[in-house]
Order: structure tokens, then sequence, then C-alpha cells
């Protein structure tokens, strides 16, 4: 399967201005656009790990550290094909990354890319895996704790994220789900003591790029791809109602979506089959892309502060939020809802057609209902209300809530 090169998101502080709205109709000169892609390669096929080690040559790196964790220990052949293509660049191998990459395992991987002197790394696995090297590499070349360079709140309650200045460590990443971190910038790892996500955010911390190797996407069972895919599809969904008016970011975001829809079900008829992960793979990346431009929204918000308290992954808890999040906003993105209704192939651009749909897609995907259903107890939402209140993500909402907002929102879903 050949997958030609891509190019990721744009910075924070380059994202694209709203445009200027004369009527209605979003009349005028056109949208004030500024969409900064920075350099990002994708390979996929039976031989696309063969570009490892020429992308490594490239960037001058001789001491590799694969980050994995120990699941993908138990695939030997398909991590023995990422080994192999590494050669004699393999330097060390981290096979103990955690879900949701809390902050201890990160303080280890960070250590032992110094014992390694590593001057690369390659994140081989899901999300985690993803997330936990990319912030590991934060960690090491900042040479500060966390709580000096995480976002947090100013003095005026706003949130903020430091500059960050050392050079990282160039990463490469071989999946095993479809995740959309692949290219992000960010990196958000949990306290166990406190419950709180700490975000880094760190343009230069961008991997260079993703291999799509067929054996590597064979080995995550198919309830945790379908997950990750969940988050593909909510994330496109919630990109395409953002406050960002990017048309190259939509395209992306579009695709994204009709993509999921596609392929999504046909994980349930080909479970052990390569091709439709492949392509999850692809829309995890366009979603990706597309979300860096349109930014972050609600669901995503909510199901970072309550995913780990839920007995499920949080790709399945943001699906969930969905039309409860979509719902919310519906008065702050009129024009975005004919858009999505649109896309989805709906004649009825009324807001309860676009929710009833994303409703039945929720259903053919399998996605609960409720958050009951998922091991959220009540008492859980008061301190999942609080802690979404300071997520990035609700940076890119069309609308964002208040305290009392967030609580009704995820009591509706309970």
């Amino acid at each position: 399967m050949a997958v030609p090169s891509s190019n990721s998101g744009a910075e924070r502080m380059s994202r694209v201005t709203p445009p200027r709205r004369v009527g209605p109709d979003g009349g005028g000169a056109g949208p004030q656009l500024r969409h900064a892609a920075p350099a990002f390669r994708t390979f996929g096929g039976e031989d696309a790990l063969a570009a490892l080690p020429r992308e490594l040559d490239r960037l001058r790196a001789r001491r590799a550290v694969v980050v994995c964790g120990p699941s993908i220990v138990k695939h030997a052949d398909a991590l023995g094909r990422v080994h192999h293509a590494l050669g004699e660049r393999l330097v060390g191998q981290f096979d103990g990354v955690a879900e949701h990459s809390p902050l201890p395992v990160v303080r280890q991987v960070r250590d032992f890319l110094a014992e390694r002197e590593a001057d690369a790394v390659i994140a081989v696995g899901g999300g985690s895996a993803v997330v936990t090297a990319r912030a590991a590499t934060v960690l090491l070349a900042e040479g500060r704790d966390i709580s000096e360079l995480c976002t947090r709140r100013d003095g005026d309650g706003r949130l903020i994220s430091p500059r960050l200045s050392a050079p990282k460590l160039p990463q490469w990443v071989v999946p095993s789900t479809p995740t959309t971190a692949y290219a992000k910038a960010g990196s958000a790892v949990r306290d166990p003591h406190t419950g709180e996500r700490l975000a880094l955010y760190d343009p230069k911390a961008r991997a260079q790029g993703v291999v799509l190797d067929p054996a590597m996407a064979l080995t995550a069972p198919p309830r945790l791809v379908r997950a990750a895919a969940l988050n593909v599809f909510s994330m496109a969904v919630e990109g395409l109602q953002s406050r960002q008016a990017d048309p190259l970011a939509d395209a992306q975001l579009a695709h994204a979506l009709r993509t999921v829809i596609t392929w999504l079900p046909q994980l349930r008829t080909d479970p052990d089959g390569a091709r439709p992960r492949l392509h999850l793979m692809l829309a995890a990346l366009m979603s990706g892309h597309g979300s860096d431009h349109a930014g972050g929204a609600l669901a995503q918000a909510l199901s970072h502060a309550v995913g780990p308290r839920s007995a499920t992954a949080n790709g399945v808890v943001e699906a969930l939020l969905l039309p409860h999040t979509i719902r919310f906003n519906v008065g702050a993105i009129a024009h975005r809802i004919v858009q999505l209704a649109e896309i989805l192939g709906l004649s009825d651009h009324r807001p309860d057609a676009v929710i009833g749909e994303i409703r039945r897609l929720l259903a053919v995907f399998d996605v609960p209902t409720r958050l009951r259903d998922v091991g959220v107890s009540q008492p859980d939402l008061v301190e999942a209300a609080e802690h979404a209140l300071d997520d990035w993500a609700l940076a890119g909402a069309p609308r964002v809530p208040d305290r009392i907002d967030a609580l009704s929102l995820l009591s509706n879903a309970w």
C-alpha cells in the first residue's frame, strides 16, 4: 500500500483567523487564512520500514531507542521487523509504557534516553507510546520539573503554555493503532497522585513522520483499534464545528470522517485484515492534521477528564459524549452544522438531523449510550467537570462551558 508524503498541523500561534462575515452567507472577500504545515513524512506498505534507516541517516542519528508497551513485546515478529530496520542504530528498548502516559513512566523513559545517549526515538505502538515518548523528550531536553513546563493558568486565570526553547530529539512513529497523536506538538501525561492531566506543548517535539507497517498494524486487538478510531471520528466531528474557518483543515477532517464511516464497520467483518486498519491509520493522520488547525473541543476535554475514571478507552467516552456536546454548541455553529450535514450526506440540515445521524453511527460502531454503562459513577462527575475546565482542548471549542455547564453535560450523559 503506497502512501504519499504528508504534512502536519500548524503551530499554536499560527492558527487561522476567523473569517469576516458580512452576511448570513459568510460573503465578503473570503477568509483571512494562515495555514502553516511543518514537514512530516509518511510511508506505508510492506517495505515501508526500509525508510527508517534512510530517514535516520538524513538526520545523522546513530543511537535510536525504541519506546513501546509490554503488549508489543509479545509480537516478536512485528517488533523484530523494526529491530531489523534499525540494525546497529538500535541502542536500547524501553518497553514499560502504560495507559494514559502516567508521569512516573514518562520520567523513567527520560532517564532511559539519557542513559543510552539516544539521538533518536522510535515510538512503537498506540497513543500512549507516542505521547510518552514525546513527553519524555521534552523533559529530557528542558531539564526542569514538569510543573514548570506544563500548561497552566496565569494570574488572570488564562491558560498559557510556556515557551520551551531547547532542541528535542527527533522521533518517528511506527503505530499499532489509528491514533491522532502521530503528528501532534502536544502531549498530556497523567499525574496518578492528583489525577490531573499535565499538558506539554512544543512544536519542536513533533515526530518527523510515521511508518505504517502492515505487520505492526495487526498487533493490536480489534477493540483497541476500534477505540482509537472512535477518537479519530470524534476529533473530526468536533474539528468541523470549530470557530476556526480553515478550508484546508476542513478537507482533511471531512475525508477522515468519511474514511472512518467506511472502514470502521469493516473491522468487524475483517478483524484480522491489515487493510481496514491501514485505512483507519490514514484517517487518524488526517484527523490529527486537521484538528491541529481547527483546535480541540468540548467532547475531547470532557473525555480527558472522565475517561480515566471509566472502564473503557477515552475514545469510546469521547464518542459517547458527542451528541450532548453538539447539542450544547448548536447556537454557536449554525453555519458549521450545515457543512457537517452535507459531509454526512444528509439532505436535512437541521441540528436534530445531524445529532440523529451521529447517534445512528455510534450505534453502528457499538458505542454505549450512557456514562454509567462504562463504569463512571455519579460522584466522579463533579471532579471530572472541574478538571475539564483546565484542558487546553477547550481553546478551540465554539462555546466554552463554565463549571455548571460542564457538570450538566456530564450528568445528561450519565
